[in-house]
């Protein structure tokens, strides 16, 4: 059986964003040649990846941080308030820590660099699809070491609001996410299904209110929930 059958026939809608027409174009073809993935739309900018996000709905967007008008990190922004149900994957030459942090910030589901090879992006639209966050090894270790920075920053500044509720099982998960652990790895791991774990993610998000993985990270180490070592 096909992944898009699996899928009940329908495809993920896909959004390329970046201000260079042949990558546009390079994507475009890794992607179409995908029987489970659409690509329903193109945009230079930001500005206009904006309006064409609310247009189309798409479930995916790649963007790329850098480009004229507004830049990927703000229509990130824009995107995720206007249809927060889309995942963001960032696709940059920038391995900058802050241009990481802030996209996950901005509501990015994933950061990948433009050094990919073409043919592992149409996995990585299906992953996060899915729900799961994608940072490539190196940049990974780049977010941890801006949390620890952020950990030792704000470790004396009181928590601001009561901090919802976690439970010891949903604390385990979180700090296996923190180190950059899948679904998969954080199930064998912890003994459970990856069921399981997608369950408890699903349910620190809903507690947290908040949109991704990594940004649940981001608030359990302002609110000192989770220490980064």
């Amino acid at each position: 059986m096909s992944e898009r059958s699996e899928r009940g026939g329908e495809p993920i809608r896909v959004l390329i964003v970046d201000d260079h027409a042949l990558i546009r174009r390079s994507l475009e073809l890794a992607l179409a040649a995908e029987a489970d993935i659409e690509v329903v739309g193109e945009a230079s900018d930001g500005q206009e990846a904006v309006e064409l996000a609310d247009r189309l709905l798409p479930d995916v967007v790649l963007m790329d941080v850098r480009m004229p008008r507004q830049d990927g990190i703000g229509a990130t922004r824009s995107i995720k308030e206007s249809v927060p149900s889309t995942r963001i994957i960032m696709l940059t030459v920038s391995d900058e820590e802050e241009d990481l942090f802030e996209a996950i910030k901005a509501g990015a589901t994933g950061y990948l660099l433009k050094d990919v090879q073409i043919d592992e992006v149409p996995d990585a639209v299906r992953g996060v699809h899915e729900g799961q966050s994608l940072i490539n090894p190196a940049m990974a270790a780049k977010l941890i070491s801006e949390f620890q920075h952020m950990s030792r920053k704000e470790a004396e500044r009181p928590p601001q609001l009561p901090v919802p509720r976690l439970t010891e099982r949903e604390m385990e998960v979180l700090r296996l996410v923190a180190k950059g652990m899948n679904n998969r790895e954080i199930a064998k791991d912890l003994f459970i299904s990856e069921n399981t774990v997608k369950n408890h993610v699903r349910n620190i998000l809903e507690k947290l209110q908040l949109h991704s993985r990594m940004e649940a990270v981001v608030y359990a180490v302002r609110e000192r929930l989770l220490e980064i070592t």
